[in-house]
């Protein structure tokens, strides 16, 4: 059955891909987005192939008018608008609440108030594993344990892996669940956590689905090389490609749960597909974790690169350690499980970065200064 289905930051990397798969499977598609240059440059635009087939309106989350003139007829919500740089959320601490709270309050009001929003039955919001903080560990003591922020001074002793908060002995890494305690390490990771229970409760109040996806690292072909706040598989290609050296963070061997943007909008197309009742959030990720080291080398030898890698000790105040994701839940509830493997998903993603234009690393180089400069880097004495 057909659907109409608005999109609030659809004209970026996971929407422009759901976009496409809803448009094929027969649904109408309105866009909000507001273009923002970081993501998109200053010209940003919807891919050609997509502009035609559907409604865009040029707005900010924000702009209360705007999104009730989305909202007309629509019966499902998926909400993508945000802002996404985990160091950058730091320093613009404002900013951030802006767009990712108050967006999702303008909307989540203009839903309870306003006749428009009447057709909808659902909404499905992009969350993010960052609400979890470090996640979930196996202490040999007191079993599975939700460690807290690093320390600085254990950091600038080279000791980088999360400690048990009960006794403060090593851990060892697990897949981490959707009942897992919140603890966002970062500004960004707090206002998602925000967003996602802000748009379950109203979920539950209305008696509508309620789905919110805790993304795990998402990539794939289409991803902004331009935005240098988020994304290392990005600016590591822009790179790799012009052999200029790569810089990688701690020791290497902090890893991550890099699912495929395929993967991505299968998970949410089988949200907006969803013929039953739920409320609650899923983890969508693809279980595996992989270091930053590996992602330096696949990437080095895709592109037959002379660049140099160094590991240099320097740390980001706000990033995790590690992150796998536990996907029993989702595969109950949505018969999901993930496709495409890492070195699968990166091929793709690479072939496809050597067709576009090199980015200029000075927009990574001052990313980094400006954080430097607001006292979040710091560097293993060691």
């Amino acid at each position: 059955m057909s659907k109409s289905i608005l999109i609030t930051g659809g004209a970026g990397f996971i929407g422009q891909h759901l976009t496409r798969k809803l448009l094929a499977a027969g649904h109408a598609v309105r866009i909000l987005d507001s273009f923002h240059p970081q993501i998109h440059g200053n010209d940003g635009d919807l891919a050609a192939n997509i502009k035609s087939q559907v409604d865009l309106i040029r707005a900010d989350i924000r702009d209360r008018d705007a999104l009730i003139k989305a909202l007309v007829e629509i019966d499902t919500v998926v909400h993508l608008a945000a802002e996404t740089g985990t160091g950058q959320s730091m320093y613009e601490i404002e900013r951030y609440f802006s767009v990712n709270v108050q967006g999702t309050a303008t909307l989540l009001d203009v839903l309870q108030n306003d006749t428009c929003a009447a057709h909808v039955k659902s909404v499905i919001v992009a969350s993010s594993r960052a609400i979890y903080g470090e996640g979930a560990y196996q202490c040999e003591t007191h079993g599975t344990v939700y460690p807290n922020q690093r320390e600085r001074l254990q950091m600038e002793h080279g000791h980088f892996e999360p400690n048990c908060p009960e006794c403060g002995q090593a851990t060892q890494l697990i897949p981490t669940l959707e009942n897992t305690p919140f603890k966002p390490m970062s500004v960004y990771g707090l206002t998602k956590q925000i967003q996602e229970q802000a748009v379950l409760l109203f979920a539950k109040t209305k008696e509508i689905n309620g789905f919110a996806l805790r993304y795990q690292n998402v990539y794939g072909p289409g991803q902004s090389l331009k935005n240098p706040y988020t994304g290392i598989l990005a600016v590591f290609s822009n790179l790799a490609r012009e052999h200029q050296p790569i810089d990688i963070y701690e020791d290497g061997k902090e890893s991550r749960d890099f699912v495929y943007i395929d993967d991505v909008v299968e998970a949410t197309f089988r949200c907006i597909d969803f013929s039953g009742h739920f409320i609650g959030a899923l983890n969508v990720g693809s279980g595996v974790a992989t270091s930053v080291q590996e992602v330096a080398n696949e990437i080095k030898n895709h592109f037959s690169s002379s660049s140099q890698t160094t590991v240099t000790g320097a740390f980001r105040i706000g990033d995790i350690r590690h992150n796998i994701a536990d996907l029993s839940r989702v595969k109950e509830v949505l018969n999901f499980q993930p496709r495409t493997s890492f070195r699968q998903g990166l091929a793709n993603f690479l072939s496809w970065a050597e067709t576009q234009d090199v980015q200029d690393k000075l927009g990574y180089s001052t990313s980094v200064k400006e954080l430097a400069a607001k006292g979040l880097m710091g560097k293993s004495k060691r």
